[in-house]
């Protein structure tokens, strides 16, 4: 980095601390003239960043709002600060900021020295979240696993199956994703030679091998997840017909449990799972009373027994109540 290029991204970094510099101050800050204060303003100004200059006793220059976004300038204690937020962002502790965190993280990751790597796993060591209702998933499989797939390197690590069988697997990582508080790796698995999706919360912590890969031709990430879970990972799986519009059903039914489909402006259909049938027809007649829709079941016939079980239990519950 040659001395101006240095002195002008320091400048940068000066205009962003506080509302408005003096140019004798930006100056003094510098060790240079005010002269050539000028002229590294008129170069962050060719390159799209908005400085303002006002002339007066309260005159000086500002970073106006709009242009192009500055590069960050942070000193140690801001990095770790900055790893330690975005480490909680990744976990779901912000909802609905999980994805950009990790991709933000994984960026900082690369650039960050191996003593400030210490203080931010020191200080997230000495974290304590309380635990919702979705498991809790390491930070550092996290960052294992998006590191290994912005290098295109191989991941070994052992996995637990929903019906409890252990396996190790040889993974060439793709795509991490987030589904309420909950992650998934679409991967290719070299044992099976196929695609697949694991929880990371199932998986023992991950080990990024140097052996690269040439990466293949991908899926559509959010589709095939979404698919996976809602056709493959759960032990029923039901397809019904709502009247309502595909739109509204999609507010009321979370993406790692059903995909919807539109039939007609008034019509969709709900493809959904779940390991219990009871607490499936339970979903779905909220969905459908939510909705003051009416609830046709396509598939499993015993969807349609389980329903009408539910349906006279709650009459029971309101004949009680009488």
């Amino acid at each position: 980095m040659t001395d101006t290029t240095g002195r002008v991204l320091r400048l940068l970094s000066l205009l962003s601390s506080r509302p408005v510099w003096s140019g004798p101050d930006l100056a003094d800050r510098l060790g240079v003239t005010t002269r050539t204060v000028r002229r590294d303003v008129d170069r962050l100004r060719e390159l799209g960043y908005p400085v303002q200059g006002e002339q007066g006793v309260a005159g000086g220059y500002r970073l106006g709002s709009g242009g192009r976004l500055p590069p960050l300038m942070l000193d140690d204690e801001e990095a770790v600060a900055v790893a330690v937020c975005l480490r909680l962002g990744a976990g779901g502790t912000v909802a609905g900021i999980e994805e950009s965190a990790m991709r933000t993280l994984t960026k900082l990751d690369q650039v960050l020295p191996a003593r400030l790597r210490s203080e931010v796993a020191a200080l997230h060591g000495s974290t304590v979240i309380l635990p919702g209702a979705s498991p809790s998933v390491d930070p550092d499989t996290l960052m294992t696993l998006a590191r290994a797939a912005r290098d295109s390197t191989r991941v070994r690590f052992g996995y637990v199956a929903r019906g409890g069988d252990r396996t190790e697997r040889d993974v060439e990582p793709y795509r991490l994703v987030a589904t309420g508080h909950r992650w998934y790796l679409l991967g290719f698995d070299l044992d099976r030679a196929d695609w697949r999706v694991f929880r990371l919360d199932r998986m023992d912590p991950p080990h990024q091998t140097s052996f690269r890969f040439r990466r293949r031709p991908e899926p559509d990430a959010a589709d095939y997840v979404q698919q996976s879970l809602t056709r493959n990972t759960y032990r029923f799986v039901s397809r019904t017909r709502l009247t309502a519009t595909a739109e509204a059903v999609r507010e009321r039914v979370p993406v790692h449990i059903g995909t919807v489909e539109r039939i007609d402006d008034a019509t969709s259909e709900l493809v959904a799972g779940a390991d219990d049938l009871e607490s499936l027809a339970f979903h779905l007649a909220w969905v459908a009373l939510d909705l003051h829709a009416e609830l046709t079941v396509i598939d499993p016939p015993e969807l349609q027994e389980m329903l009408r079980r539910l349906g006279s239990r709650l009459r029971r519950f309101g004949g009680a109540a009488r």
